[in-house]
């Protein structure tokens, strides 16, 4: 029987045929995709080429069958994952870090990029290959491709374990969350809006029971938010809590502390001083101390505000005859009575005029107004039932297919993400991609929003933007292949529309009646807008910090020790945890993306502050002048040229973190 995934897919825009793959079917595809592109390596290096065509340009397109499986493979295992595919996953780690340490440990092949590197300014490169170039031969450096002997097999070791330490991490953390729930009597869910009730009876349908809490973040933040029933409200956040950190065979302590220990190693033997010195060096912020500084100006400002927010919150619990202290489990269901209270804000009252569908509406809305594009709902396959698909189009001409999963089930991981299982590049042909948003919504007929679930849509749409309408030649620089402290930007700048008021006004309609938001309501939800930002602001440095003095010196032999000595130092707020403590911080330890680098978003974020004033200084939020250069700068551009370079051309300077202070309210009034 042919493998399917080694065929040319004669489908809807060069989609997988979704409903023909089997998971049998991955690894032999996978092999065999390792094969040809170890072939064309091989050649390359032992080839009479030294030109950039014949070395880079060639690299470019040796791995195509393995970019086109495993694009495909790893959107399935993160978003709809299963025992095969775990066990894959498992399998693949250690042999996919193997192939990437042949690569980089080729001399033959690294010779060559360094002969065109030094020898480039005879080359007579565009600025783009000039990029290209100089962003290959640093990750072969950075790879150990200048190492020899014991010093580079021990960087392929360290590299293959860390590889398998990343994926058993994030298969643990799956399982906790996949494997607890609570379940909720009637008399349970006396004091729970209807939308939560909701969510509550579908998660149960899908384990065979009555209503149940999961630990999903859909699920249980609005829980917290709205149970009165304090001894559950604590039952459910200590097991949300304790994900990674329970014991026997899903705990991701020992896991963490192997990490941190390799990393370091990993550092060493490239000469730096440390994890964080080695991470660092080719993003935005280059050292460790920038970013410390970055985080200590808004930590201050966010704890003083949390703290203020805690003795509020605290009379409340109180009041109702509780002794005290306000604890976390505490916090979400107080600040819940004290938003209806000062800001006449009932999240039960709001949800109906923000249901995904009308919020789908209000997201491609801003994209036609800003960028010209228009989104046409295609049919299936894909790869689930929940999966919605649209063409993008732009004057005709095609721009991306964007496919859209967004319901909680408990086969894919928590969160949400934006990946490629196709990336787009003009070398070989004019490649298109094709975009995945995934999020982790409660599912409901329809299914209704919260605003901050609304703004994370807007979020991957961001990421989904810069994926869509990158335009460069080498896919090596499309799209989200950018510093991590940079690809957040264009993320958290596109939750700015949400905010406009003609936007809501526009789209804000009550699922049943059609009726608009009502105007004091809308009022009143921007009015709130920096409602709870010390909780928020806290939560988030918190574990910035964390991930940094993880890295920033010797690893720490004990990783919760030195958790807990980073957050006494700070002088955490009793009542407030980590957003991710260190068993479940997938972010940093279910691959090194963002370790060192949690920080980033809120980098980012100084510059979204700042480039959404851009359009405001116009009077116009979709001012056409400052979206064409956002797209041409920032959007289209992809890894073309430095971070710093590309903003500076869309802004002409680089902002304070005053913009961002302001946003989130957090700034002492004149």
């Amino acid at each position: 029987m042919m493998n399917v995934l080694l065929e040319n897919w004669d489908t809807p825009f060069g989609l997988p045929p979704f409903d023909k793959v089997r998971d049998e079917d991955f690894g032999p595809a996978f092999d065999a995709a390792l094969a040809l592109a170890r072939d064309r390596i091989a050649a390359i290096a032992g080839g009479p080429a030294t030109d950039f065509a014949g070395v880079i340009e060639a690299l470019e397109l040796a791995e195509g069958e393995l970019d086109r499986v495993s694009g495909l493979f790893y959107n399935l295992a993160g978003a709809d994952s299963n025992p095969a595919r775990e066990a894959l996953m498992r399998d693949l780690a250690p042999k996919l870090s193997a192939f990437s340490s042949e690569i980089t440990n080729n001399k033959a092949l690294f010779s060559k990029i360094e002969a065109l590197w030094q020898g480039r300014a005879a080359l007579e490169l565009s600025a783009e290959q000039l990029r290209v170039l100089e962003l290959y031969r640093r990750m072969f450096v950075r790879s150990g491709a200048a190492l020899d002997g014991a010093a580079a097999d021990r960087l392929t070791a360290v590299k293959a374990r860390l590889a398998v330490l990343g994926t058993q991490f994030g298969q643990n953390l799956l399982a906790d969350e996949r494997d607890w729930f609570m379940e909720l009597a009637e008399g349970d869910l006396e004091g729970l809006p209807g939308f939560v009730v909701d969510a509550a009876r579908a998660a149960g349908q899908e384990q065979g029971l009555g209503a149940v809490v999961t630990l999903n973040r859909s699920l249980i933040v609005p829980f917290l938010q709205f149970s009165p029933r304090r001894a559950l409200r604590q039952k459910a956040y200590e097991a949300w809590v304790a994900r990674g950190a329970n014991g026997g065979a899903t705990d991701n302590r020992g896991i963490a502390a192997e990490i941190l220990k390799l990393r370091e190693e990993r550092a060493h033997l490239l000469g730096y001083a440390d994890f964080a010195a080695f991470k660092l060096e080719p993003e935005m912020a280059k050292t460790p101390q920038a970013v410390r500084d970055l985080l200590m100006r808004v930590w201050e400002p966010a704890r003083a505000k949390a703290n203020a927010d805690a003795a509020v919150l605290e009379t409340m619990l109180r009041a109702d005859g509780i002794a005290g202290p306000l604890e976390a489990w505490d916090w979400r269901y107080y600040s819940e009575k004290r938003r209806k209270a000062e800001h006449d804000l009932d999240e039960a009252v709001l949800k109906p005029y923000l249901s995904l569908n009308a919020m789908l509406g209000a997201m491609f809305d801003c994209a036609t107004r800003l960028f010209g594009l228009e989104f046409r709902e295609i049919d299936g396959p894909f790869y689930h039932p929940d999966v919605r698909g649209w063409e993008v189009t732009r004057g005709g001409r095609h721009i991306a297919v964007f496919l859209g999963d967004y319901f909680a089930r408990s086969s894919k991981r928590s969160g949400a993400w934006c990946s490629a299982m196709r990336s787009q590049r003009k070398l070989g042909g004019d490649v298109r991609p094709v975009v995945v948003n995934v999020c982790n919504f409660a599912k409901g007929e329809p299914a209704l929003l919260s605003y901050d679930d609304a703004r994370t849509l807007f979020h991957e749409f961001g990421h989904a933007l810069h994926q869509m309408l990158s335009d460069v030649t080498y896919g090596f620089i499309s799209g989200t292949s950018v510093a991590r402290d940079f690809v957040e930007l264009p993320s958290q700048l596109y939750e700015h529309w949400l905010e406009v008021p003609a936007v809501l006004e526009a789209h804000a309609r009550h699922w049943q009646t059609g009726e608009p938001m009502p105007a004091d309501l809308l009022k009143r939800l921007l009015a709130a807008g920096t409602y709870d930002q010390g909780f928020a602001t806290v939560e988030f440095v918190a574990s910035a910090l964390v991930d940094l003095e993880f890295h920033n010196g010797p690893a720490p032999a004990g990783p919760m020790q030195k958790q807990a000595e980073v957050l006494e130092a700070l002088g955490m707020p009793r009542a407030i945890r980590m957003r991710h403590a260190t068993p479940h911080f997938a972010h940093v330890f279910s691959g090194d993306g963002y370790s060192s680098g949690y920080y980033s978003y809120m980098w980012s974020e100084v510059m979204d502050a700042d480039a959404f004033a851009a359009f405001e200084e116009t009077g116009d939020a979709f001012d056409p002048a400052t979206a064409k250069r956002l797209e041409t700068f920032i959007l289209s551009a992809g890894g073309s040229q430095e971070a710093e370079a590309l903003y500076l051309q869309f802004r002409g300077k680089m902002p304070g973190v005053e913009a961002l202070l302001k946003g989130r309210g957090l700034l002492e009034p004149a």
